[in-house]
Parts: structure tokens; sequence; C-alpha cells
């Protein structure tokens, strides 16, 4: 019986362990998501389309596309823009590749589909980067855009 207990009680503090949180963490997130609020969203203050930075390009707007892609999707299909940083997003956390992102221009964060620079834009939010935005569709979008409008980029 009191070993039963003993196997129990060790269950039952490995469960707790594994289902703490980080209460700091929650608390830092709860500030930021507390803000997006039903109006909020509908703005969609996170998101740029392809024809949003189709306009910026005219406007010679300064900005930086962050390609959180894999070193592999980059190699089959890359973004020439000038100003791109190819970070990986398992990499993009690390002190030295934060210190590569701009504080002062807006950050528009790529990937394949659009779902992967949302989590990245979250974080960077998370950590004080307003500046950053996530491409909405992702590298698909971009190129179907580009493949029809590519004339119209160019001007």
């Amino acid at each position: 019986m009191k070993r039963g207990l003993l196997v129990a009680s060790a269950l039952l503090g490995f469960v707790a362990v594994g289902f703490s949180y980080d209460a700091e963490l929650a608390k830092k997130l709860d500030a930021m998501f507390s803000q997006m609020t039903p109006e909020v969203l509908k703005q969609r203050p996170c998101q740029i389309d392809a024809n949003q930075l189709f306009e910026m390009i005219k406007k010679k707007e300064d900005f930086v596309i962050l390609d959180v892609r894999t070193p592999q999707e980059q190699s089959i299909t890359g973004i020439t823009w000038k100003n791109t940083l190819n970070i990986p997003m398992h990499e993009v956390f690390k002190p030295e590749n934060l210190n590569k992102l701009p504080k002062d221009k807006k950050i528009v964060v790529v990937c394949h589909s659009g779902d992967r620079a949302a989590a990245v834009v979250t974080g960077l939010r998370a950590i004080g980067f307003n500046n950053a935005y996530q491409f909405k569709g992702g590298i698909k979008e971009l190129a179907d855009k580009v493949g029809r409008n590519v004339v119209d980029v160019v001007k």
C-alpha cells in the first residue's frame, strides 16, 4: 500500500511538472494578445498582402524581407529583393540573428504559405519588434501575383 502511494505521488509529481507553464511568458503573451480585439483583427495590422508589397516597392519604401523558409526551400525558389535576409525559422531567435533585424523599418516575414511567417511575427512582436509583418499567403501567393503582374511591379 505504501509502495502504491509512493508510485502514485511520484506520477502526480511528474504530471504536475509536465503541465507546468512559464507564468512570466504567459503574462507577456497575455499583454500582446489582449490587444488583438475583434476590431483590431478585422484591420489585419500585422499582415501585408501582395498588393501592399508592390505598393511599398513602387513608393521605394525602405523595408527588409525576412525569408524564414529552410535553405532547401530557398534553393528551389529564392527571393532576389536587395534587402532580403534568409534566416530559417528555427534560427531567427538566436541573438546573432535578432541583431541583424532592423528596428527602424518594416520587416516583411515570408515563408511558403504564410503559417510559419505568422508564428515568427507573433514571436518577434512579443519581444518588441513591432515593425514585423506577415506576408499573407507566403511565397506561393507572391509567385502567383508576380506572374500576373510582373510588368506593374517593375514600373
